[in-house]
């Protein structure tokens, strides 16, 4: 038995905030002294690695369960369902509903639990929790779904990435500019044809790299140093991800039973254009090959990073044709991947 992806919806916030809009931030170093060079150079420098032009917040008065709650409107929709059918709603996110304008995070009921709520569902046996696995969140849960399905606990399950990460982040930090808000969901169950998860691969690295994304203080020192938000050591996600997901990639494309020249897209988790590129080259370069054109569609150019929401959301847009130069056919052999806090890896290969 194998499990597929029968429907799939994305909700994209319409507030679009580009790269200059950052032009009159005060940016600062950790230790809180100011850069010895204009926000002009520190922009187009991060525009030049990271490849991010806009990214999208999500309106003030919608939190990261009300995003969900419209991605997973349009699953549900896309895959012809009642959604009294649900078995279990996986909620994958990483800081709960933070509301406009705090800095507190909300986890109770499970974000899981208001999505359920919000859709209506009635039937007390559909299962609603969530999950916390950094950016990798919604492969993950994927991976759960699969396991409920075939173990006979389920045959249908929703699963959703959300997240409204420029809530928790730190207007003094540059890294500020990465992070984005937006919501992918997707309806998963069993497949009685030859499409579908054909392998998959997951990994917590938690020795010397569990540190690498974590809540911190704020790089100006005059703001409450109990006050928390988002930060990361780049280099050293960078180098993590260069080591790990192109093997992990590997190992699964290698347990489908599949060769390198079968898959047709790669859809990696949108953190940063030039390390998703460069774990691309490695993959190939595992297999002695040089990386086809158009093999890696990308939407972190105008959506920047939205953690948990990249993925399902690049798949949705993929399959709707809004991928300029980017198209999928029936029986494609796809890719998903995705690193994140934790550290955290994750990649299945996929039939569409």
């Amino acid at each position: 038995m194998k499990i597929k992806i029968a429907g799939i919806g994305s909700y994209i916030p319409e507030k679009k905030v580009s790269n200059t809009d950052f032009s009159e931030h005060v940016f600062l170093n950790e230790d809180g002294t100011a850069f010895g060079y204009p926000n002009e150079i520190v922009i187009n420098k991060f525009k030049g690695i990271t490849g991010i032009e806009h990214r999208r917040y999500a309106e003030d008065h919608l939190n990261s369960s009300d995003l969900a709650f419209l991605a997973s409107q349009k699953a549900i929709k896309n895959a012809g369902i009642d959604p009294e059918t649900i078995d279990y709603i996986i909620f994958a996110h990483n800081f709960g509903d933070v509301k406009y304008g705090t800095t507190q995070s909300d986890m109770l009921p499970s974000l899981a639990t208001r999505v359920k709520h919000k859709l209506q569902i009635k039937n007390p046996k559909c299962v609603a929790y969530d999950i916390l696995f950094g950016c990798p969140g919604w492969i993950e849960g994927v991976l759960q779904a699969n396991a409920f399905i075939k173990s006979g606990m389920a045959k249908r399950c929703l699963v959703i990435g959300s997240e409204t990460l420029s809530r928790v982040v730190d207007a003094h930090d540059r890294d500020s500019m990465i992070y984005s808000d937006g919501a992918g969901a997707s309806i998963i169950e069993a497949s009685d044809d030859e499409t579908g998860l054909l392998a998959y691969e997951s990994a917590t690295y938690a020795n010397d790299e569990a540190g690498y994304l974590f809540f911190g203080k704020s790089y100006n020192p005059d703001l409450d140093p109990d006050t928390r938000y988002i930060k990361m050591y780049g280099r050293k996600i960078y180098e993590f991800a260069l080591n790990h997901v192109p093997a992990a990639m590997k190992s699964c494309l290698d347990k489908s039973g599949l060769g390198i020249d079968d898959v047709k897209k790669i859809l990696i988790h949108q953190a940063n254009e030039k390390m998703d590129e460069a774990i691309i080259h490695r993959f190939y370069k595992l297999y002695d090959k040089t990386v086809p054109k158009d093999i890696m569609p990308m939407s972190i150019h105008e959506l920047g990073n939205s953690s948990v929401a990249t993925v399902p959301t690049l798949f949705d847009l993929l399959i709707r044709g809004e991928i300029q130069n980017q198209e999928i056919h029936k029986g494609d052999v796809m890719i998903f991947a995705s690193v994140g806090a934790g550290m955290n890896i994750n990649a299945f290969v996929y039939r569409y």
